[in-house]
């Protein structure tokens, strides 16, 4: 493994602490994506949020490119007036967003592009398409219990009653189920914050399969939100506990250890961690396509 960096550089912590009086109203500033980064492995955290300068990162993965594109695709069809969401035009995006990186040729770059523009064409009939989004591609930060929560939010559109439903798209092989939009702390904290921003109740939160249209929904109440966000505050504690004793001079993996395991294979900093790779080979870059 690389030599690791002697600590964060000033203003450059993985998770920054915002307390202007010096007092209790101290707030972490965290995107749900660093949460998820510790959790998944304390050692990536690091290098991804701490180290600097950050060390460099594997290439692209062909399923991560089309994921992207589809989202830039389904970002510019709810751009569209409504009149022009047809099918031919929204599977048009795909071409006009498309990228060829991580594929194996340009033919099977061609054969996914055009499954993307079957996708885009069906959405153009569903909710993203026949519905007027209040926002999309929304930045929210906001305070959310001891935390200032930030992030992007796909989409958001107006509930029945007047308030707000959170919608992520995915585009994986796996298709999601009700009990995945419940136990996603990725949309409990952004319904948390858009209710804050927005000054709406937001406890709807969904996750669109574009390849096949489902939607796996979860209406949460105070109780299951707030669990998420004890939740939450925990892992940011933790982070936060970390860093401060690499800035103490505590050893790199003592304060941010290795977790191994499966998802060492597509790890972005993989080659600079000797663990990682022999937990897990890594996948060339297209194997993760759905066949």
């Amino acid at each position: 493994m690389a030599p690791p960096a002697t600590g964060p550089a000033d203003g450059q912590l993985g998770l920054d602490l915002l307390d202007p009086d010096f007092g209790a109203t101290a707030l972490h500033r965290v995107t749900p994506a660093r949460l998820d980064t510790w959790d998944a492995c304390p050692r990536r955290y690091r290098m991804l949020h701490v180290d600097r300068p950050a060390p460099s990162r594997g290439g692209a993965f062909a399923h991560t490119t089309l994921g992207a594109v589809v989202h830039l695709a389904l970002r510019s069809l709810a751009m569209l007036p409504a009149h022009r969401r047809t099918p031919a035009e929204a599977a048009a995006l795909i071409g006009r967003h498309w990228s060829d990186e991580g594929f194996r040729d340009s033919g099977q770059a061609a054969r996914h592009r055009d499954r993307a523009a079957d996708w885009l064409a069906a959405a153009a009939d569903g909710p993203a398409g026949t519905t007027e989004p209040v926002a999309v591609e929304r930045r929210v930060s906001a305070p959310v219990g001891s935390l200032l929560v930030e992030g992007r939010i796909d989409r958001l559109d107006a509930d029945t009653d007047g308030g707000l439903r959170v919608v992520d798209f995915k585009t994986g092989r796996r298709v999601p189920r009700d009990t995945d939009a419940r136990d996603s702390r990725q949309l409990a904290l952004y319904a948390v914050a858009a209710g804050e921003v927005f000054r709406r109740r937001c406890r709807q939160v969904e996750l669109h399969h574009v390849p096949t249209g489902t939607v796996a929904a979860w209406e949460h109440d105070d109780s299951s939100l707030a669990a998420h966000v004890s939740a939450a505050e925990a892992t940011a504690t933790r982070a936060a506990d970390a860093v401060a004793a690499l800035s103490a001079g505590a050893a790199a993996d003592e304060a941010f250890p290795p977790s191994t395991g499966e998802q060492c294979g597509t790890c972005p900093v993989r080659r600079h961690c000797a663990d990682g790779r022999a937990a897990a080979p890594e996948p060339r870059p297209w194997d993760l396509l759905a066949p």
